[in-house]
C-alpha cells in the first residue's frame, strides 16, 4: 500500500508502521495534520501486513505542541452550544487509534499538549523521553477545557484527582512524574528510548495477530464493564483464540522448545521473544 499523506512518512517493516509526524516548527496540530493523522489511522487499521504502529516525532523538541488555536478561534459560536449525538471528527480519530486491531504506541520526545496528548492518551502505549519530555494541557487558562477527549481519557489513565492538577493547573509535568502516575509506561534516556519502542514494537508484532488482537479488545473491555462481565467476555475470548490456526502449534511450539522445565522457566520472557523471532 502506498501511504503519501501532509506532514507524515510512513515506513512499514517487519509488521510495524512507523509514522513520523513532520510539521515545522512546533508540530502544531493544524487542521492538515489532523486529516492525514485521520486518514493514516483508516489506513493503517485496514493494511492486514500492519500489526503495530508507532507514532513518533521528526522535530525532538515537540511531539505536538497542541492544536491549532487561531482554528479554534475560527470555530462556529451561532446559537446556543448542545449535546452532539455522534462523535466530532477528532474524537473519531483518536477512537481508531484507541480501538483498531493493530497494537498503538506513541514515543514522545519533547513537548506533548493539548490534542498531541490527548491523541497520546488514545493510544495503547505511551513512551517518554526522561530528558525532554514534558507534557501540558494549557486549555483551561485559554478559556475553553480538553476539548479532544482530554477530561475523560486522562482520569482513566492517571485518575481522577491528577486529572483534575493537569488541566486546572496547566503546569507543566516532566516525564518521572508522567510515568509514576501512569500517563507514561516508561520514561527512557535518548537513544535507547528508541530502541525500546522499536524492539517492542517488533515483538509484539511477532506474535500470533488473533492473539495480539483479542487480548487487546480484553484489556480495553476492563474499563467499559464491570468486572464479572469483563470476566465472561474474557472467558468468550480466550475460547474463541483456541479455535484460532495458530493456537495449537504456538502452544506446542512452546513445548517443543523445553516450556514448563525450571530452565525455560527461569527466562521465559527471553523465551517467548526467541520463539516467534524469525
Amino acid at each position: 500500500m502506498n501511504y503519501d499523506y501532509s506532514h507524515l512518512t510512513v515506513t512499514v517493516h517487519d509488521g510495524v508502521a512507523t509514522v513520523l509526524i513532520d510539521n515545522p516548527p512546533i508540530n502544531l496540530m493544524t487542521s492538515g495534520l489532523f486529516r492525514s493523522l485521520a486518514k493514516v489511522s483508516v489506513d493503517l487499521s485496514e493494511d492486514d501486513d500492519v500489526r503495530v504502529i508507532v507514532l513518533r516525532s521528526a522535530n525532538p523538541e515537540f511531539f505536538i505542541a497542541h492544536f491549532d488555536v487561531a482554528a479554534i478561534l475560527e470555530f462556529p459560536t451561532d446559537g446556543e452550544a448542545a449535546e452532539e449525538p455522534e462523535l466530532g471528527g477528532f474524537d473519531r480519530m483518536c477512537e481508531t487509534y484507541r480501538t483498531m486491531d493493530k497494537v498503538t504506541i506513541a514515543e514522545l520526545r519533547g513537548r506533548v499538549g493539548g490534542g498531541g496528548a490527548e491523541l497520546s492518551s488514545a493510544c495503547d502505549m505511551r513512551f517518554g523521553d526522561l530528558e525532554t519530555f514534558r507534557w501540558n494541557q494549557m486549555e483551561v487558562p485559554l478559556g475553553i477545557l480538553p476539548g479532544g477527549g482530554g477530561t475523560q481519557r486522562i482520569p482513566r489513565l492517571i485518575g481522577i484527582g491528577r486529572a483534575m492538577e493537569v488541566v486546572l493547573g496547566a503546569e507543566d509535568i516532566e516525564a518521572e512524574t508522567a510515568e509514576r502516575w501512569g500517563f507514561l509506561n516508561r520514561a527512557m534516556s535518548g537513544d535507547s528510548l528508541s530502541a525500546y519502542v522499536d524492539a517492542l514494537a517488533k515483538r509484539i508484532a511477532s506474535f500470533p495477530p488473533a492473539a495480539v488482537r483479542e487480548a487487546k479488545r480484553a484489556v480495553g473491555a476492563s474499563v467499559e464493564r464491570t468486572l464479572e462481565d469483563g470476566l465472561k467476555y474474557e472467558s468468550y475470548l480466550f475460547q474463541v483464540l483456541l479455535r484460532d490456526a495458530d493456537a495449537q502449534p504456538s502452544m506446542r511450539q512452546y513445548l517443543d522448545a523445553g516450556g514448563q522445565t525450571r530452565d525455560v522457566e527461569l527466562r521465559i520472557g527471553s523465551v517467548m521473544g526467541e520463539l516467534f523471532d524469525t
